[in-house]
């Protein structure tokens, strides 16, 4: 991924998880920083925990559908949805996933995982494991990839969560931290092998 080209993002999960709050993020960020952007989203039977999946894309594009094969990261909140939408992504392409197991990543994928349902309950976060894992891909992404795009900067996310959340106090400062209790996670697994698993 490049800051200056363009960049490509699965985000899949299940109905309720807040796949479409996720990319609702990363979309605003990068249009704050005058990025042209385009999503699409598929709901499923959400509401009886169907799979959402989400496009999103930055830079020059033409449609916003992603392609097989395309897709530079996949960022699976359940762990089912690692196997499901793992064709999106390029031979080259990261994948993140939510899960205690740490068999979840095969040997042939770069994947990190993260047991964000494990780390919501330790810290009372209990409905916030999407922010979980976007944090933890973000710092993931600024240590493996240096010159990833700059709206997937943790300081570029922080703000549209405060932007978003400014009638609510409370939950903005629960969402953040959140977000940095999984931002501490990347940062840590970051200098693991990237199929080990993050506690």
């Amino acid at each position: 991924m490049n800051s200056f080209t363009r960049c490509q993002l699965v985000i899949s999960g299940v109905g309720g998880q807040g796949v479409l709050f996720v990319t609702g993020l990363l979309a605003q960020a990068a249009m704050d920083q005058g990025f042209h952007v385009m999503t699409s989203e598929t709901h499923g039977m959400a509401q009886r925990g169907g799979t959402v999946i989400s496009h999103l894309k930055v830079g020059d594009f033409s449609s916003p559908l992603i392609r097989t094969g395309n897709a530079d990261a996949l960022i699976a909140l359940k762990q089912e949805n690692l196997n499901s939408h793992a064709h999106f992504l390029k031979p080259d392409g990261l994948a993140i996933v939510n899960s205690a197991e740490s068999s979840a990543c095969s040997p042939t994928q770069t994947c990190h995982a993260i047991d964000a349902d494990g780390l919501a309950a330790r810290t009372g976060h209990l409905r916030s494991v999407n922010l979980i894992v976007l944090g933890f891909t973000l710092a993931i992404l600024s240590y493996k990839i240096p010159d990833s795009p700059s709206f997937c900067a943790i300081d570029a996310v922080r703000s549209i969560i405060s932007q978003k959340m400014n009638r609510n106090p409370s939950g903005s400062q629960t969402a953040l931290l959140a977000l940095n209790a999984g931002y501490d996670q990347g940062l840590a697994a970051s200098t693991l092998h990237p199929s080990q698993f993050s506690q």
